[in-house]
């Protein structure tokens, strides 16, 4: 593999005892409707070297392969270098990952989940690399996919929060222990458990430090999308050292104020999704609607003390127009989301023949 050496000041390299090698990984896929789910897989890539190249797919490509994505390859991009663990991406990646791209990019490992990604034609994307042994996988999150997220959308019902009164999304599962009976365990929902662990891992854990210019907001942050991210950015840039707080409503009171059926995520997953952002330092889950004590005006108090800035970020783009853009294209979708879960259904039927066959090859050897 590649060793990119330890160069001290002045050009003169250490001994190769103290030698650390740079390793060098990729990640490659659509990061439409970028979710915890992409974050914590890039995450715990990143955790397996010291450098993560990611490539996102154009839109075409996508088109091509899975349907129409939600968010333009430009949004796409924008949202995945906000992504804390991205050290730098490559835009319009190619949809079948080969030697080549990790070659071209000096990347030592390219890093998947423990899910399938297929082509048009049904064929594994990662197969040349898995045969060459440049391949390393990390777990899926269980509990969230774009597929239901979008589903999520289509049906704008609160049952999203809570899929166990659905028969088809009880406790029992398939063979492989990992999704609904009859669902893929890749594509079908599930419900989606905060752990203590889960939100260390995603924090930064650093205290404000002297000097620090500690900046709050606050609001629902439903579906982190490009119009959220455009905005902390923004607010990341108002000071020389930030430290951007970012206060998140529990869902009661999302609802509240936004009725609908909102948030279409929970306040877990909101808090995953916004701790994943690069420019926020700290999150406070289940923050107060005011900041101070008048009700009537929920900034009254921030005002008062003049520490209160309105920011533009220039963009405009809220939940309300990402869910606008899902039931613009229903069936579009709807028909993406069965194709993609009626091919992964047959892979895994393909894994149970294969695991019967080689079960009843062990047996007969044993017999013998």
């Amino acid at each position: 593999m590649r060793d990119a050496g330890c160069c001290k000041p002045g050009g003169a390299v250490c001994s190769p005892e103290k030698r650390k090698r740079l390793v060098r990984l990729w990640c490659d896929g659509c990061y439409d409707m970028v979710h915890y789910g992409h974050s914590n897989q890039l995450r715990q890539a990143k955790g397996m070297g010291d450098y993560l190249i990611v490539g996102v797919h154009t839109d075409a490509e996508i088109s091509k392969h899975k349907g129409p994505p939600v968010f333009t390859q430009e949004e796409r991009y924008k949202m995945v270098r906000a992504i804390k663990w991205v050290d730098e991406i490559v835009e319009g990646a190619p949809y079948v990952t080969t030697l080549e791209t990790l070659d071209k990019y000096n990347c030592d490992y390219c890093v998947h989940g423990d899910d399938i990604t297929l082509t048009v034609d049904g064929k594994d994307t990662y197969e040349e690399v898995k045969h060459e042994g440049r391949y390393k996988e990390c777990k899926r999150t269980q509990g969230v996919s774009t597929t239901d997220l979008v589903g999520r959308m289509l049906l704008m019902t609160k049952a999203h929060h809570s899929n166990m009164s659905n028969p088809d999304y009880q406790t029992h599962t398939d063979n492989f222990g990992k999704g609904p009976k009859g669902h893929s365990p890749w594509t079908g929902v599930s419900q989606f458990l905060q752990t203590s662990q889960k939100i260390i891992q995603f924090a930064s854990g650093k205290e404000p430090q002297p000097g620090d210019t500690i900046i709050y907001v606050a609001g629902a942050f439903d579906l982190f999308h490009i119009g959220h991210v455009d905005f902390l950015e923004m607010v990341y840039k108002q000071a020389e050292k930030p430290y951007v707080i970012v206060g998140l409503h529990f869902d009661q009171e999302v609802n509240r104020y936004k009725g609908k059926n909102y948030p279409i995520m929970n306040i877990h997953e909101r808090t995953l999704s916004v701790l994943a952002c690069r420019y926020v330092s700290e999150v406070v889950i289940g923050a107060p609607y005011a900041v101070g004590k008048d009700l009537l005006d929920h900034f009254k108090e921030p005002k008062k003390r003049g520490i209160f800035r309105t920011v533009d970020s220039g963009n405009n783009l809220t939940t309300d127009d990402i869910v606008q853009r899902i039931i613009e294209n229903r069936l579009q979708y709807e028909a993406r989301n069965e194709k993609k879960e009626a091919k992964e259904m047959a892979v895994i039927e393909a894994m149970k023949k294969r695991e019967a066959q080689e079960q009843g090859t062990a047996t007969a050897q044993a017999a013998q």
